[in-house]
């Protein structure tokens, strides 16, 4: 592009994209992982209950994306553990946050200076990611958008996809957490740059790889620092969700009208069943009035009849006097 070339970006472009991310980025991603699955609700204690659990937990927040996508592409799912220089350098990772005398690590991590290094480094992973996913699924399915977007996806935003199943290892069944019921930034933003370097890929967008892995890389890292900055989990993206929302899925129903009238009968029907049912009991209250006092009535005339036979017994008293 020749906005590149005049803002003299077409070296830093190019220098990004042959930039290496083993083993720095990496262990950012590491450490940023593992410090976001420490900060949920629980972690702490099966670490010390059961730290073989939580080490796999730790495992699948950091490799989860190539775990996804491998089974997507009907690979062997420990492929992306194959490393063993990745998977020892998260273990070391894993063992300084959690078990590091005097919480030395997870403290200097989680001060907010480091902590935004820390995010940029994971968000430019990010692009590696995603358009490691694009690529390898181009060499297999080279027609199908569809296929190298999802791929790109599972492979970038993994460890958020397959939470639940995370989830699992540590005794937690959460399924209202699902990504897909309510996704998550990290979510969101992964599945636009699958789909904008899947559309890259197949040549529908008219923009060279190193450009967009450039202007994508920014965005998330600014993006990420500001929401970090401003204490902001609001997605940039939210007011465009919602008037795409309203414009496409919010339609009226035809089948409104008759659920209405449906309601309006059940209501009826159930003001109806409440009046006869008062009805009834008020009935019943008021036989329960009339059983009560007939024996009253009963026991002043056994009065009165007793009071009569008492004065006929006096009277003929007097008389045999």
């Amino acid at each position: 592009m020749d906005l590149f070339g005049v803002l003299h970006l077409d070296e830093l472009s190019h220098g990004l994209a042959n930039l290496s991310m083993f083993p720095y980025f990496d262990m950012a991603h590491y450490i940023v992982s593992i410090m976001a699955l420490r900060e949920q609700p629980g972690v702490l204690e099966v670490s010390r209950v059961s730290p073989l659990a939580c080490w796999f937990s730790s495992m699948l927040f950091c490799f989860g994306g190539g775990v996804l996508s491998a089974i997507m592409l009907a690979e062997p799912a420990v492929a992306p553990l194959s490393n063993s220089t990745s998977v020892l350098l998260a273990s070391i990772t894993w063992y300084l946050v959690f078990y590091c005398p005097m919480d030395l690590v997870y403290c200097c991590a989680a001060l907010l200076p480091l902590r935004l290094v820390l995010s940029g480094m994971k968000e430019v992973t990010r692009t590696w990611k995603v358009l490691g996913g694009v690529t390898q699924a181009h060499s297999k399915y080279k027609d199908s958008l569809m296929v190298m977007i999802a791929i790109g996806w599972a492979k970038g935003a993994g460890g958020g996809l397959i939470s639940n199943f995370e989830q699992l290892v540590r005794g937690v069944w959460k399924p209202e957490t699902n990504e897909l019921l309510k996704m998550s930034y990290p979510t969101k933003i992964t599945l636009i740059g699958a789909v904008l370097f899947a559309l890259q890929q197949t040549h529908y967008l008219p923009l060279q790889k190193h450009h967009l892995m450039l202007i994508y890389t920014i965005f998330t890292v600014v993006n990420k620092s500001r929401m970090m900055l401003t204490g902001s989990s609001t997605s940039p993206f939210a007011g465009i969700e919602s008037a795409i929302y309203k414009t496409l899925f919010t339609g009226h129903s035809p089948y409104a009208a008759l659920i209405s009238e449906e309601k309006k009968a059940c209501i009826k029907n159930g003001a109806t069943n409440g009046t006869t049912s008062t009805a009834t009991t008020g009935g019943n209250r008021v036989a329960g009035k009339n059983t009560l006092v007939s024996p009253v009535n009963g026991q002043s005339g056994l009065l009165k009849a007793k009071e009569e036979s008492e004065n006929a017994e006096t009277t003929n008293c007097k008389k045999s006097k």
